[in-house]
């Protein structure tokens, strides 16, 4: 039997890590739980799947759930077959239960075993929350304790930006997942041909930014980033899209040509979040050094 290493990484669906990367790192991800009214016999990704509803008039409803304390008990176990201790990481807690179903799970352990999992409020989601697994990473790399990542990630968690931009407002507006008064924005903004900019502040979802006469989303989410980021420090940043890649990637170009600028990586956003946002939505996350 091999010994085992000393600190793994649990997160949740939510934060969108490229397969190959949670799978290098040996990352378990928790699911989500989701369901699919009136497009359960449509083929392709959930956005596929969302247009093809659409063109067939079928209102395309998604519910989704938090994982469950069972989930995060089963994830925390297997992840204690490899590691000596955890650092979990969940989706923000200001718009999901994932967080407290995390803590719950770990109430449920012996007190030995409590001792070995820290868990940490990402106050984010998709390529924020997924900045933060990566920083975690790199702590345990440079022979951090786990009780100094911990420390570490909670004020990590306060410096990540997130901003996004949804092709279509109305698939967020119907979830009801975002507050009234940002979903009733929204619309107005449509109706006037502005690009309204969506983002977390302290883990809730706020209307941050407006572009007037931008109708391309990358060039959106671009202006924005260059106002709000400073020039002079070095900048890791990641991407995540609902099935737009060539936006992605022209986003990326974008954003690499502040010279500081690193993307670390792009990656679809995964079905839940994605199926609330609609397709072609885009987002862009990242930290200064």
């Amino acid at each position: 039997m091999l010994p085992k290493k000393d600190i793994g990484i649990v997160t949740d669906e939510g934060a969108d890590l490229p397969e190959i990367f949670a799978r290098e790192n040996e990352i378990e991800i928790v699911p989500f739980k989701m369901e699919l009214d009136g497009m359960e016999n449509f083929s392709g990704n959930i956005y596929q799947k969302i247009r093809q509803a659409e063109q067939k008039g079928i209102k395309s409803l998604i519910k989704s759930s938090q994982p469950s304390i069972g989930d995060f008990l089963s994830a925390f176990k297997k992840s204690l077959e490899r590691f000596e201790k955890i650092i979990c990481i969940t989706l923000t807690s200001k718009h999901s239960g994932t967080f407290n179903s995390a803590l719950q799970a770990r109430n449920f352990l012996d007190e030995k075993t409590r001792g070995k999992i820290f868990i940490t409020d990402s106050l984010s989601f998709s390529c924020g929350q997924g900045l933060l697994v990566l920083k975690a990473l790199d702590l345990a790399k440079e022979g951090l304790s786990v009780q100094d990542i911990s420390e570490e990630l909670k004020k990590m968690a306060l410096k990540i930006n997130i901003i996004f931009v949804l092709d279509e407002p109305k698939w967020a507006v119907s979830s009801g997942r975002i507050p009234g008064f940002v979903a009733a924005w929204l619309k107005k903004a449509q109706e006037a041909g502005i690009r309204p900019i969506l983002g977390l502040k302290n883990g809730k979802i706020k209307a941050v930014g407006i572009k007037k006469g931008v109708k391309e989303i990358t060039l959106a989410l671009f202006k924005d980033f260059e106002l709000k980021v400073a020039k002079n420090k070095q900048t890791v940043a990641a991407i995540t899209h609902a099935d737009n890649p060539e936006a992605a990637e022209r986003l990326k170009k974008m954003v690499q040509t502040l010279g500081k600028t690193k993307v670390v990586f792009i990656n679809m956003v995964g079905s839940v979040l994605g199926g609330y946002a609609g397709p072609g939505a885009l987002a862009l996350a990242w930290h200064q050094n």
